[in-house]
C-alpha cells in the first residue's frame, strides 16, 4: 500500500495579474471576522516563570528557516507560504530556547515548520484526512526518521524536506539523543492518530481521558529534545527517565497543550463535529457554552501550573548544575510557548477568517499575579491527580 504525499493542505494557487485596473469605485468593505465563541478577551495566564526571553540570533535563524523552506520548495504556492510562515516557528523555537548552539537551534526550527505543514494537513478537515491516513504517514514518517533510506514515502517536496532534516539529524545528534526524539516525534504522532479518531468517530471524550492522550499531540518531548541538545547537556537516562521528571515534564506538556487550545480555539472553529481540546471537552461534560468553559478550562490548568512550580523547586533542591539547566528549559518552554502563541498570525488570525494572514496581528495577553483557583489538592482526574503524589513524596 502506498500512501499519497501529504504536504500541506491544498488551496487555489494565488494568482498576480501583470496590471490591475483603476476600479471604477472602491470596492465594498471587508466584513467583519466573526467573533470567538469563547468570548471578546483571552483569560488571564498565570506564569510565575521567567518571561520573554529569546535567543539572540533569532533574526538569523528565521531568515536561514526561510531560505531552506523556499530552496525545498515545500509550500506549493504563494497562499500557502504565507500560512507556512505565519506560523512563525522561529519565534517558536528561539523562545523556548533562548540560548545554546545556534545550529542545533536551525535544525529545530525547520524541523517545526516542517511538522507545522504536516500539522496543518492533520487537522485541514478534508475528507481524505481520516485516522487511517494519519495513522499510514505517521509510520512512515517514524520510520524514515529512523531509517532514512527505508523509502517509504513517495518523492516530492515535502519527502526531500523531510529526508534533509533526518540527514542532518542523525549527523548532529547521539544514538540516545535520537531515540529521545523519536520517541518525542512518536508522541506527537500518536496523540494525532488518537484526536483524529475521536472527532472520526464524533466522539467528545471525558476529561479524564483527554487529559490522559490529548496533550502528547503537542510533542512536548519532541521539542524538549533539542534543548538538552542546544545545551550540550545529557542527562543521565535514570534521572530524564526518573518518575518526578517524568511527571514534571507531563505537567509542562499539559499547561502548553491547555494554553495552545485558547490560543487555536477560532482556528479550529468552523470544524465539525467540534475539535477535540480541553474548551469543547468541558463544555460538553458540564453541557455549556464554550465561553462558559473556559474558566474551567483555565481552572485546571492553573492547578496544574501550581502543581509544575512546587515540584520543579523541590527538584531544583538537590540538583546539580546540569539537572538544573533540564529544569530552567521546562520553564522556557511553558513561558515561550505563551508569548510566541501571542504573537503568531497562525491564531490571531485564523484562515478560516481571512484569506491571508494578518502581519501585525497579535492577542493583547495579561498575565495573572495569582492562580484562578486556590489550593494545593489534585484534580479529580487519575490522570493528572498521579503527579501529586512526587509532591507529596
Amino acid at each position: 500500500m502506498t500512501v499519497s504525499p501529504v504536504p500541506v493542505p491544498a488551496s487555489v494557487p494565488a494568482s498576480v495579474p501583470a496590471s490591475v485596473p483603476t476600479p471604477a469605485s472602491p470596492p465594498p468593505p471587508a466584513p467583519a471576522p466573526r467573533p470567538s465563541r469563547l468570548g471578546a478577551r483571552l483569560p488571564s495566564f498565570y506564569c510565575p516563570l521567567e518571561r520573554d526571553l529569546v535567543h539572540p540570533r533569532a533574526k538569523q535563524v528565521e531568515t536561514r528557516a526561510v531560505e531552506w523552506l523556499d530552496a525545498f520548495g515545500v509550500y506549493p504556492d504563494p497562499v500557502e507560504r504565507a500560512w507556512g510562515l505565519a506560523t512563525h516557528s522561529a519565534d517558536f523555537s528561539c523562545r523556548i530556547i533562548p540560548d545554546g548552539s545556534v545550529d542545533a537551534l536551525q535544525l529545530f526550527t525547520e524541523w517545526n515548520y516542517w511538522a507545522n505543514a504536516v500539522d496543518d494537513w492533520q487537522d485541514s478537515g478534508s475528507d481524505e484526512v481520516g485516522t487511517g491516513a494519519v495513522v499510514e504517514h505517521g509510520v512512515r514518517l517514524l520510520r524514515t526518521i529512523e531509517d532514512p533510506g527505508a523509502s517509504v514515502l513517495p518523492d516530492g517536496p515535502m519527502t526531500r524536506a523531510l529526508l534533509d532534516l533526518v540527514h542532518r539529524t542523525h549527523a548532529l545528534l547521539t544514538p540516545y539523543e535520537l531515540r529521545r526524539f523519536v520517541e518525542g516525534t512518536r508522541d506527537w504522532l500518536l496523540g494525532a492518530a488518537w484526536r483524529a479518531a475521536q472527532a472520526e468517530a464524533g466522539v467528545m471524550p471525558g476529561l479524564n481521558d483527554f487529559v490522559a492522550m490529548g496533550p502528547l499531540a503537542n510533542g512536548t518531548r519532541f521539542s524538549l529534545t533539542w534543548s538538552d541538545v542546544a545545551r550540550g547537556d545529557r542527562l543521565p537516562a535514570e534521572v530524564l527517565c526518573s518518575r518526578a521528571l517524568t511527571a514534571l515534564t507531563d505537567a509542562a506538556g499539559f499547561v502548553v497543550s491547555a494554553d495552545n487550545d485558547l490560543f487555536s480555539y477560532d482556528k479550529d472553529d468552523h470544524l465539525e463535529p467540534r475539535e477535540v481540546n480541553l474548551v469543547n471537552v468541558l463544555a460538553h461534560q458540564e453541557n455549556c457554552s464554550p465561553a462558559a468553559a473556559v474558566p474551567l478550562a483555565v481552572a485546571l490548568r492553573d492547578r496544574v501550573m501550581v502543581l509544575f512550580v512546587t515540584l520543579r523547586a523541590r527538584l531544583e533542591a538537590d540538583a546539580d548544575a546540569e539537572l538544573r539547566r533540564h529544569l530552567a528549559a521546562l520553564g522556557h518552554y511553558v513561558a515561550g510557548s505563551i508569548a510566541w502563541q501571542s504573537r503568531a498570525p497562525r491564531y490571531a488570525s485564523p484562515r478560516n477568517r481571512h484569506e491571508l494572514p494578518l502581519a501585525e496581528a497579535r492577542f493583547a495577553i495579561r498575565y495573572a499575579d495569582v492562580p484562578s483557583r486556590t489550593g494545593t489538592e489534585p484534580p479529580d482526574a487519575p490522570a493528572l491527580a498521579s503527579w501529586w503524589r512526587h509532591v507529596r513524596d
